[in-house]
């Protein structure tokens, strides 16, 4: 199968790439940096949606990154036959932040359900069939910017600040999304879906930062943040009351049809020091 990747130097595409490679797949892969081919895998020079190459006449396109970027280049391109599969990242943020009392999160929802409806109508008027995928907080790679920004913050400061969240997280590992992406592409039954994609395990928010404290390779002071003092902190600074309040409201996905209709099941919250990446303390 050829398969072009957008984004296949984020924190999902480093684990996609060996997964088509295990699979014998040919890969053309758009990057903004030169980047050294190999047998495989063809890097080209660009980026979305107006400065792509000729990138042939693939079997299936895969993307990680902006959805109004990537079906504007749906809705132009000439490279897609009838059939070819189209796979792409969303964010459980079009759920979870739909109702935010803060505007800025509510737009934020709103932008990832345009970025939806236009990709799949890009799609219809090309024939392709298309797939997307709605993840929850993802780490693994240490390219988030969720989680591991505080893990090597707690490193350098030699402190971890625990705050006293009782929301449900569900927190999915980026290889798990890979995962989930090279399924779709062997289950037809895939195409016109939205799949939430969360981690195979929900513990609240407070149980999700103590882990991650304990997975780190450097000896840090526990910090506990008491209820209280988030509950100021929502009043005294505004750009924090969407987090803040977010510690108490639960952020999961139903895994249900994931499980049921392409047979993945996620992994258990369970990080480690490699989880968030090459960061050492200073």
């Amino acid at each position: 199968m050829s398969i072009v990747v957008f984004g296949a130097s984020s924190q999902i595409g480093r684990f996609l790439l060996p997964r088509l490679h295990e699979r014998g797949e040919q890969v053309r892969a758009l990057s903004r940096a030169p980047r050294v081919d190999e047998s495989w895998l063809r890097w080209s020079h660009g980026y979305l949606p107006n400065h792509v190459p000729d990138m042939g006449r693939p079997l299936a396109v895969i993307s990680f990154g902006p959805l109004q970027p990537f079906a504007q280049w749906l809705s132009a391109t000439t490279f897609l036959s009838p059939g070819t599969r189209v796979i792409a990242t969303s964010s459980m943020s079009a759920e979870s932040k739909q109702a935010s009392d803060v505007p800025a999160e509510r737009a934020i929802a709103q932008t990832l359900r345009d970025g939806e409806a236009a990709l799949a109508a890009a799609c219809e008027r090309q024939g392709a069939l298309w797939t997307v995928f709605r993840p929850t907080l993802i780490y693994g790679a240490g390219l988030d910017k969720s989680l591991t920004p505080i893990a090597r913050r707690a490193m350098r400061l030699r402190v971890f600040p625990l705050p006293a969240g009782q929301g449900l997280r569900q927190p999915v590992h980026a290889d798990d999304i890979a995962a989930a992406v090279v399924a779709a592409l062997d289950h037809p039954e895939a195409a016109g879906r939205v799949f939430p994609l969360g981690g195979g395990e929900r513990l609240t928010a407070g149980d999700m930062f103590a882990r991650v404290r304990r997975s780190l390779p450097t000896p840090t002071l526990p910090l506990p943040i008491p209820a209280a003092l988030l509950k100021l902190g929502r009043h005294l600074v505004p750009r924090l009351r969407g987090p803040l309040t977010r510690l108490d409201a639960n952020l999961i996905a139903d895994n249900s049809e994931l499980e049921r209709l392409l047979g993945v099941a996620p992994r258990p919250f369970q990080p480690d020091a490699a989880c968030w990446g090459s960061a050492q303390p200073r």
